[in-house]
């Protein structure tokens, strides 16, 4: 049997093979073949810390197996399997090995058990997302991967800043619980880097401004991949850190505004994505048994449901060019399958008995109760309400149903179909038999989703949501859908940028204009006479030099000769005419 390698090396090294691989069947059948092998090369890591290389005075470590690591790592090939299958038809090798990079690096996020890895694949990750933006290549997927490049990158050098001071201040580098330490600012830093990529409020523009601008396919793999490592090292470094809850409740409840006044499908999903995050962040904050098995399960199916609706979205705008409510509506007709799939995944993230998001959001909210919170216990309900209202509702009615856009698009090809069905059957899975998930939870699991209380209560709390959706959508007081540029956090970065650029551009222009007129206008035009007549200038400054200066005093003669000083001058003038020249 052959050796294990590190989890990461399969998708990087395939990854790296993808271009050399002419014939279309072999691509596609390499492609898929790419996760399974790690899959199996992943089951056959035995539990503990593998792979460890020395560097310096430590040791860094490739695979650090626990279940914590391993059930992300579960999901990521799970996810991973079905967007390829979904983008078999793409024949861009670019996407192909963007994609695959990035998987790979999440791999390596995962299983690092040292800070130094850590680091190193943090930053792969940015890499391979943003070369997935950019390969949609217009010039607003361009503009939004260098803003996406630039939020990562000042993250990227906030959490090195952090890992160098705590490796500094404790003498290690291992990847375990760090948690918010008083007086130590690296705990801090860290903590603000990892909040980064989790899209904490005011930190969260580059996820709907880049995500709604990547492929079709691309923005499946963003979806499962960044947020949720992000998800991860919080759960490994900050569990119980109280701040989290109220970040991760700020999160839930913002996000969903901005969702349902949203037009595009796209970007509706994408602050989605955010709300669902912020379950999860409130999970880990709690830091309890229950809170932390409800975040990771949440996240794990948060990957499954919102990968099916990005791809219901994406089948439809494959077929038709279209992601805006005001563009869509009556698809059902043309559609139906795709339809029936959006319903899944709307049902799953809305958290309806049967469905995925019941037996891993309810946990979250159960520990919440169970802690005391009142206050956060309302808000994280109001929240699941709005998820309804958002996600559940408005993203299929608007893109099916709704009013009759007078589209009649085919079916989704049928390798996008393959690729919904295996999510739908997940979603449904999971949310029927929560067992085999709750098993490979990283903490015991004393937690029964279908008690009659729970049941009875999630169905008349979404029922109303839904009576209150009709009402609102008749009454004329739901948000018109209209084509609009809802402002964000992003308009005081992208305001503030301005400001700053003039005001550099200002300075640093005065500066220039000083500089051109001394060495551009004045001394080119001195040292260029000079050059044409070298001898007849040095006498006439050094007879100048004589008048002005006059004898040197008594005191001085025995110091310094009187005519050394006009020497010294005449030896710069001659160096600076000879610098000239050259």
């Amino acid at each position: 049997m052959i050796n294990p390698i590190p989890p990461f090396a399969v998708y990087i090294i395939g990854a790296l093979l993808i271009p050399f691989i002419r014939n279309s069947a072999a691509k596609r059948a390499f492609l898929l073949l790419i996760p399974v092998v790690s899959f199996i090369n992943l089951i056959n890591i035995p539990m503990g810390s593998h792979f460890i290389v020395p560097f310096l005075d430590f040791q860094l470590i490739f695979a650090k197996i626990d279940k914590l690591s391993l059930i992300f790592g579960y999901i990521f090939h799970l996810v991973t399997v079905i967007a390829v299958i979904y983008a078999l038809h793409v024949k861009d090798n670019l996407q192909h090995v963007a994609a695959y990079i990035y998987g790979g690096s999440a791999l390596g996020v995962t299983f690092a058990g040292d800070l130094f890895s850590l680091f190193v694949f943090w930053e792969l990750l940015t890499i391979g997302s943003v070369f997935l933006i950019w390969t949609n290549r217009t010039q607003q997927s361009l503009n939004a991967g260098f803003r996406y490049a630039l939020y990562h990158i000042v993250g990227g050098l906030v959490l090195l800043s952090g890992i160098l001071m705590y490796v500094h201040s404790t003498g290690s580098i291992e990847f375990k619980e760090i948690g918010l330490q008083e007086g130590n600012l690296a705990t801090y830093l860290i903590f603000i880097g990892f909040g980064i990529n989790c899209a904490w409020p005011i930190l969260h523009p580059w996820v709907t401004d880049a995500y709604p601008e990547s492929t079709i396919t691309g923005i499946i793999f963003l979806s499962a991949f960044t947020t949720k490592t992000a998800v991860y090292a919080l759960a490994r470094a900050y569990p119980g850190t109280s701040i989290l809850i109220w970040i991760g409740a700020a999160m839930a409840c913002f996000a969903m505004v901005y969702a349902v006044i949203e037009n595009d499908l796209r970007r509706v999903l994408s602050y989605s994505l955010i709300n669902q995050v912020g379950f999860m962040v409130v999970g880990i904050g709690i830091g309890t048994n229950l809170a932390m098995n409800g975040a990771i399960s949440h996240a794990v199916n948060d990957i499954l449901f919102k990968a099916l609706l990005f791809m219901s979205i994406g089948a439809v705008m494959y077929r038709t060019g279209k992601s805006r409510c005001t563009d869509l509506g009556g698809l059902y007709r043309t559609m139906p399958l795709t339809c029936i799939f959006c319903i899944i995944g709307a049902a799953s993230i809305s958290g309806f008995p049967l469905f995925s998001a019941f037996v891993s959001k309810s946990m979250i909210i159960s520990a919440a109760g169970q802690g005391g919170m009142v206050l956060l216990w309302f808000l994280l309900m109001f929240a699941s309400t709005g998820v309804l209202e958002h996600a559940g509702i408005k993203v299929p009615f608007f893109a099916f149903f709704s009013h009759d856009s007078g589209l009649r698009p085919q079916e989704a090809p049928s390798n996008m179909l393959i690729a919904m069905g295996i999510a739908a059957f997940f979603c449904i899975f999971i949310g029927t038999f929560p067992g085999p998930l709750y098993s490979l939870l990283p903490y015991p699991v004393e937690y029964h989703p279908y008690t009659m209380t729970h049941v009875v209560t999630t169905t008349i709390l979404l029922l109303f949501a839904s009576l209150a959706f009709v009402f609102l959508l008749f009454a004329g007081v739901y948000p018109p859908e209209m084509r609009a540029i809802n402002l964000d956090a992003d308009w005081f970065w992208r305001k503030g940028s301005n400001l700053v650029v003039n005001v550099v551009t200002a300075v640093a222009g005065s500066i220039a204009k000083g500089l051109d007129h001394v060495f551009i206008k004045t001394l080119p035009v001195k040292l260029a006479a000079f050059s044409r007549r070298p001898i007849s200038g040095m006498m006439k400054e050094y007879k100048n030099i004589n008048v002005t200066t006059g004898p040197l005093p008594e005191t001085n003669s025995m110091l310094m000769p009187a005519g050394v000083p006009v020497l010294i001058s005449v030896a710069f003038i001659l160096i600076l005419a000879l610098v000239f020249l050259l």
